[in-house]
C-alpha cells in the first residue's frame, strides 16, 4: 500500500508525468513486491526556486532540472527488497521518461501496521477482508 509523492520542477509535459508515474508503479511492483492496481501516487509541480536542491551533495556527477524526489510511504520491508527496489527504480526511470540515475532521489518511510491506512468507507485497512490471491 504504497502512497508515492513526486516533487519535481514544473514544465513537464503529460506524457512525461504519464510515463514516470508507470515507471515508479511498475518497480513497485516488480520489485518492491506491491499488489498490482495498488496505485495511489500524488505528483506535484513547483515552480523555480521552490524546489531547493544540492546538484552535486551523496552522488558522482551532477543533477540537473530534472531532478525528482520521490518519497514513499508503506509497509516495512527487508533492507536487500529495498536495494532492489531503487536500483530497479533508477533503470526503469532511465528508459522512460529518460532520467539520469543521478537526478533520482528517493526516500522510503515505513507504516508499521495496517491500521495507519484507511483506503475509504471509513474502515482503516486492518478492518478490510482482501480476496485470496
Amino acid at each position: 500500500m504504497p502512497l508515492v509523492r513526486v516533487t519535481m520542477l514544473k514544465g513537464k509535459a503529460p506524457e512525461y508525468i504519464h510515463q514516470l508515474s508507470q515507471s515508479i508503479y511498475e518497480s513497485l511492483v516488480e520489485a518492491y513486491l506491491m499488489p498490482e492496481n495498488d496505485m495511489f501516487q500524488i505528483i506535484e509541480q513547483l515552480d523555480t526556486g521552490s524546489l531547493i536542491y544540492d546538484r552535486r551533495f551523496g552522488i558522482d556527477g551532477e543533477r540537473s532540472d530534472d531532478f525528482v524526489l520521490i518519497n514513499i510511504e508503506c509497509d516495512a520491508r527487508r533492507r536487500s527488497e529495498k536495494q532492489a527496489f531503487v536500483a530497479r527504480l533508477v533503470q526503469k526511470l532511465a528508459a522512460s521518461p529518460g532520467l539520469s540515475p543521478n537526478d533520482v532521489f528517493v526516500r522510503l518511510s515505513t507504516n508499521t501496521v495496517m491500521d495507519d491506512w484507511s483506503f475509504g468507507g471509513g474502515k482503516v485497512a486492518s478492518d478490510i477482508q482482501y480476496p485470496a490471491a
